[in-house]
């Protein structure tokens, strides 16, 4: 008696299954040097122009005076509450987007040829920070959501929200929570950005929507059979 060996079921879409691997496989493509400057242009630009200043005022009032001037902002910045709260927001805003891109890398938040989504802006916020992306082909808000957890505990904040455009779908944006007291879901209300982050859940169909959406059966007598009550009711054989 011959053995035959039963074919493995296959899957039930190649292309996904192919694309899946081929997903799980793809690294997050190397940004070129023009990126790697643009992403870095505030800290780049600090690093030039905070120096050449100094050599500038050196070079006007003398050396003395260069570095009381120095020394008198470093001393506002520290005793004035309302510039430190500047300084550190805005120092948060330059953080931020370093944080959200390694989280999207780290999360595997990027398309088939390994792009992640480009921070565009990135705002202060009572509650922390918001960060607007455009998502790239093969990315959405919905792999935003997915990796919140992970996104939270990349920028070192307590919480991350995601919200969306409500006119252009390409455009995403996350709520950096720091200050949990601070947020207000929605917010603000004015804008075109809604939050997404808690879906309403799909409300279960009732029993009566149910039994009149249910087709009538006809049986062999010719009576249509009432799927409500049971019963048989007369009808015309077809």
């Amino acid at each position: 008696m011959a053995l035959t060996m039963r074919p493995s079921p296959r899957p039930q879409s190649t292309r996904r299954a192919r694309a899946d691997l081929e997903f799980a496989l793809r690294t997050v493509a190397r940004p070129n040097p023009a990126v790697v400057a643009w992403r870095w242009r505030y800290e780049l630009g600090l690093a030039a122009g905070l120096p050449a200043g100094i050599l500038v005022l050196a070079h006007a009032v003398g050396t003395g005076w260069a570095l009381a001037a120095v020394s008198a902002l470093s001393g506002v910045l520290a005793g004035w509450p309302a510039a430190r709260r500047l300084a550190i927001a805005r120092a948060w805003c330059v953080i931020t987007p370093h944080r959200v891109r390694t989280g999207c890398a780290q999360s595997w938040i990027h398309s088939r040829s390994g792009k992640i989504p480009i921070v565009l802006l990135t705002t202060s916020e009572p509650f922390g920070e918001r960060v607007h992306l455009w998502c790239r082909a093969g990315t959405g808000p919905d792999d935003l959501i997915w990796a919140r957890p992970l996104l939270a505990a990349a920028c070192w904040a307590a919480d991350v929200q995601v919200v969306w455009h409500e006119r252009f779908a390409q455009l995403a944006a996350l709520d950096v929570i720091r200050r949990p007291g601070a947020y207000l879901p929605g917010w603000p209300e004015e804008d075109r950005w809604r939050s997404i982050t808690e879906l309403p859940p799909a409300e279960a169909p009732s029993a009566e929507t149910t039994v009149r959406s249910s087709p009538a059966r006809r049986n062999a007598h010719g009576l249509i059979s009432d799927p409500a009550t049971g019963e048989d009711e007369p009808g015309h054989a077809a």
